[in-house]
């Protein structure tokens, strides 16, 4: 597995990572041996980096990787901020270090390797006291490292204002570019780095859905497909699950023949440098395998990458709902 820096925390980590929202039984249920069936994939794959968050099935995400025996090595990333004791405008530093301490305890470690504000609102970014309640939390040994998973180019601009901030989480894939223009270039020039999340869409990239396709009722792709649950421009990356089909029929057209899609979409964000590693959820280990591989594929060529740029500004972008 080809590894990249993660900006100034230094970590070398897998250019595939692991999203383990699925664990939680998010995207349907999960039993444990399925959760350890996939865990123990991305050891042997060689994917070293995971990410998680305190309100993933209400911490069993956090725990099944806690009990995870054989991890050895891997950066385990989780995020804070969206449990109901805080968001949206109960933001404390009491309440953050209530938070991290419970994530630390479900890990089973002392020290956190990277903590994330998890997708705070943008009013509270732009006041700011939130960061330094982070950096003084980092300080008390708390964490290794802290950033920010955010749901816009904005919020991810603001992050960047703060010297604290090490990592930035952000949805970007074919269908959601916007961020190549000016947060990725601001964040290397800041040795921050990219955490890449979404970057199959919520599985539309993956070209396997159609129209008549149906979500279990605890999958977010039911229950949130028109952001009745939190952002809409988190699910299916803000696109209406309908058009984001056709939008994938017509993308198939200028992909390379006798790739799978989902290799081609992985690719797409791997050939943007400033990209340290790409997170995709998986519910079976095979489907990690088939994530991996992107990372030994060639670069796609800079005239289809062109061709994508012009189609996602003609097509793609007018249909996207809750910011870019």
């Amino acid at each position: 597995m080809k590894q990249r820096i993660l900006g100034k925390t230094g970590y070398s980590v897998s250019e595939i990572g692991l999203g383990a929202w699925q664990l939680g039984g998010d995207f349907g249920p999960i039993d444990d041996a399925a959760a350890t069936a996939i865990l123990d994939a991305a050891n042997a794959q060689g994917v070293n980096f995971w990410d998680t968050a305190d309100v993933y099935g209400g911490g069993l995400s956090e725990s099944r990787i806690g009990a995870h025996a054989k991890r050895a090595g891997v950066h385990v990333a989780t995020k804070v901020g969206r449990a109901g004791t805080m968001f949206p405008d109960q933001y404390s530093k009491g309440g953050l270090r209530e938070s991290i301490l419970g994530s630390a305890k479900r890990l089973g470690v002392e020290t956190l390797d990277l903590v994330q504000l998890h997708t705070v609102p943008t009013d509270v970014m732009r006041d700011g006291q939130i960061f330094g309640w982070m950096d003084e939390l980092k300080a008390e040994g708390l964490m290794r490292h802290y950033g920010a998973s955010v749901e816009t180019v904005e919020e991810g601009l603001i992050c960047l204002q703060h010297e604290g901030v090490a990592t930035l989480q952000i949805i970007f894939n074919i269908l959601r570019q916007d961020a190549a223009k000016e947060l990725l270039p601001q964040a290397a020039a800041r040795n921050v780095g990219i955490i890449v999340r979404l970057p199959l869409a919520s599985g539309l990239l993956t070209g396997k859905y159609g129209k008549d396709t149906r979500f279990d009722a605890s999958d977010h792709r039911n229950y949130n497909a028109d952001g009745a649950a939190f952002s809409v421009g988190e699910t299916f990356s803000g696109i209406p699950f309908e058009r984001g089909v056709e939008l994938v029929q017509e993308l198939k057209g200028l992909a390379p023949e006798n790739v799978p899609l989902a290799q081609v979409a992985l690719r797409w964000v791997l050939d943007h440098p400033q990209v340290s590693t790409v997170i995709a959820g998986v519910s079976k280990p095979e489907q990690l395998a088939n994530n991996v591989a992107a990372s030994e594929r060639a670069s796609l060529f800079p005239a289809l990458m062109g061709q994508m740029a012009e189609w996602y500004e003609r097509e793609v972008k007018p249909e996207i709902r809750g910011g870019v």
